[in-house]
């Protein structure tokens, strides 16, 4: 694959990552719809794989970098398949509000298997170029930075200390409600 493509699907996929991301953190704000901590965790992981891909934007395509990505995603799928099997069992209600009669739980768990195949794929057909190519855990060089992937990455940062900020106010130093109303360290 082509170092530009190889940009342009990474720059993507942090934009994807970002949407869900920006989803959650307005759906968290205008509808008061405060996250669960497996909530919380399922957006970490969110971030895990978008850090992934920001790497691979700025130091070029690696195995690590992927697998940073896959790792995340698998936890991810796993706390996201924990709260669906929650929410499964008769009488016991959902979390939240559905989106396309959904709930984000699941759609999380749909994106983020989805983001385990897309990696595997992209990993797949990432080749080692240049003097690097008959090396183990070889790396293709960084194409240059577009103004795209710039933003994409600069929007996941302040995406992310968003979340760090809401949580810290939502949760204080302590443990998270399992059924959060009000934000602690502001007492609404």
């Amino acid at each position: 694959m082509s170092s530009s493509l190889s940009v342009r699907l990474n720059t993507a996929g942090l934009f994807g990552v970002s949407a869900i991301l920006l989803y959650a953190f307005v759906h968290q704000i205008v509808l008061h719809d405060l996250p669960c901590p497996l909530c919380l965790l399922q957006r970490g992981c969110f971030i895990a794989v978008g850090v992934g891909l920001a790497l691979n934007l700025r130091f070029g395509s690696r195995p690590a970098h992927y697998a940073l990505m896959i790792l995340a995603s698998l936890a991810g799928a796993a706390i996201a398949g924990r709260q669906i099997l929650l929410h499964i069992v008769p009488g016991t209600g959902t979390y939240g509000e559905a989106l396309w009669g959904l709930h984000l739980y699941t759609l999380a768990f749909i994106a983020f298997s989805v983001m385990i195949a897309g990696t595997a794929v992209m990993l797949f057909l990432e080749r080692p170029t240049g003097s690097d190519a008959g090396q183990a855990g070889a790396s293709r060089k960084p194409a240059p930075t577009s103004r795209a992937a710039l933003a994409a990455v600069v929007l996941l940062a302040v995406l992310t200390l968003s979340n760090v900020v809401g949580t810290f106010l939502e949760c204080g130093v302590g443990m998270c409600a399992d059924d959060p109303v009000i934000y602690d360290l502001l007492g609404r």
